[in-house]
């Protein structure tokens, strides 16, 4: 059975997103376990496809490992640089990489994360032009907002996304960086449904457990986040407001947690994939 068409993907897919498991591993076993947890598509980090495609791996044999699990590429990750007044050679070079990837593929969504240089006017002059640049290759743009940059929320992004007014781009709403965040509801709440691009959900505790002295908000959010419905999050909550809106996009599960990075991806994907559903299951009761 081939993979289903990334740009069909909708309310009632999930996505396994790339960083769920450790940026490095293993490609093959990545597609396999998604495929085998129930999962429509999965993301990938072009990072680590450059370093693939050095030692060998071709467009063909990737897609011979998503249609043997009939998963499809459905996001990319993640451009960086588009906010700076000149980004260098290297960044230009990972863009080239998504835009490839996108080509073959036909993915659906790219990433993008700030930080962005000058003014919001800037930012969004930048935006507009990376979102006309993702339209030549068939995708959608997710600006996600990130508290560690000055995208810090919901509405700065949404800031950015409107003043741009390219109807590919829009807002990435991760679960974690809401709550974590400024945990305002009313923010998620102010964004078009039709704005919204991207959903990544995950679950955790509302405050962090480390000592303040300790706390790193990067390393936290990349090392500490659970399944869906098994933290302390109101994930049903942001479910049911996204349904609301007639969000129609897929669930990307980004998942970040080390304890399971290194290990094998089994029951880590399949535990993310069992509680989304179960998430999803409650919304439509």
């Amino acid at each position: 059975m081939s993979a289903p068409a990334p740009r069909s993907l909708g309310r009632d897919d999930l996505v396994l997103s790339h960083f769920s498991l450790d940026r490095n591993h293993d490609l093959g076993d990545r597609i396999a376990t998604a495929g085998d947890a129930g999962f429509a598509g999965i993301g990938l980090f072009a990072g680590q496809w450059m370093s693939l495609a050095a030692d060998g791996w071709s467009f063909e044999r990737l897609r011979d490992e998503l249609d043997e699990a009939s998963v499809c590429l459905a996001e990319i990750e993640v451009l960086m640089h588009w906010g700076r007044a000149e980004p260098t050679a290297d960044q230009l070079a990972f863009e080239q990489t998504v835009w490839g990837l996108a080509d073959a593929f036909e993915s659906r969504y790219v990433q993008a994360t700030g930080p962005y240089e000058g003014t919001i006017d800037d930012a969004a002059s930048r935006f507009g032009s990376l979102c006309d640049r993702a339209a030549e290759h068939g995708l959608v743009v997710g600006l996600e907002f990130l508290p560690f940059t000055n995208i810090y929320d919901a509405g700065d992004a949404l800031r950015i996304v409107e003043a741009a007014g390219r109807p590919n781009g829009g807002v990435c709403v991760d679960i974690w960086h809401h709550v974590r965040g400024a945990n305002d509801i009313g923010l998620i709440e102010s964004v078009p449904g039709e704005l919204i691009t991207g959903v990544q959900m995950n679950d955790g505790t509302l405050r962090p457990t480390a000592a303040d002295a300790e706390f790193d908000y990067k390393d936290d959010c990349l090392r500490h986040r659970v399944p869906p419905g098994t933290g302390e999050f109101d994930v049903d909550g942001l479910v049911e407001l996204l349904r609301s809106k007639g969000v129609d996009v897929p669930w990307g599960l980004e998942v970040c947690n080390d304890s399971a990075w290194g290990r094998p991806a089994h029951d880590h994907v399949h535990a993310i994939a069992h509680s989304m559903r179960t998430v999803l299951e409650r919304a439509t009761d």
